[in-house]
């Protein structure tokens, strides 16, 4: 609207005893009482990311890895087998089944290489007590 039609609407309503807003102005805001935020008397936990990799070979040969937040914090530590395994058990049945999978295949792997290191050696002591007999 002009300023013409605003001081026209302004006389106006000095005759009447009613004030009403013009266009130019915005009705008067009401304010809301705002409810008051619920705080909690529980403490904030922090929670701490670490992320344990364990790496185990067919030969049973185990090492563990160990990040924090995507910073490596421990690399290439040996852990024996029998430590995997009882991890493993403390942690989950399911767990536990796949790694001694593992671990048993590594036994048979291992039970396999000493026999036949042991038919070898059977050979090298024939071979030397022919040769102490002559």
């Amino acid at each position: 609207m002009s300023t013409e039609t605003e001081t026209v609407q302004a006389e106006a309503v000095e005759g009447n005893a009613v004030e009403q807003p013009t266009a130019a102005e915005p009705p008067p805001a009401v304010k809301k009482p705002r409810a008051a935020k619920a705080t909690s008397t529980a403490k904030k936990t922090r929670t701490v990311e670490l992320t344990l990799t364990v790496t185990g070979t067919a030969e049973g040969e185990w090492q563990a890895e160990l990040t924090q937040s995507g910073k490596r914090i421990l690399q290439g530590v040996t852990v024996p087998a029998a430590a995997v395994s009882r991890a493993a058990a403390e942690l989950h049945e399911d767990i536990s089944k796949a790694i001694e999978t593992v671990l048993d295949a590594a036994r048979e792997q291992h039970r396999a290489r000493m026999a036949e290191l042991e038919a070898e050696l059977s050979k090298v002591k024939a071979a030397l007590a022919e040769l102490q007999e002559g």
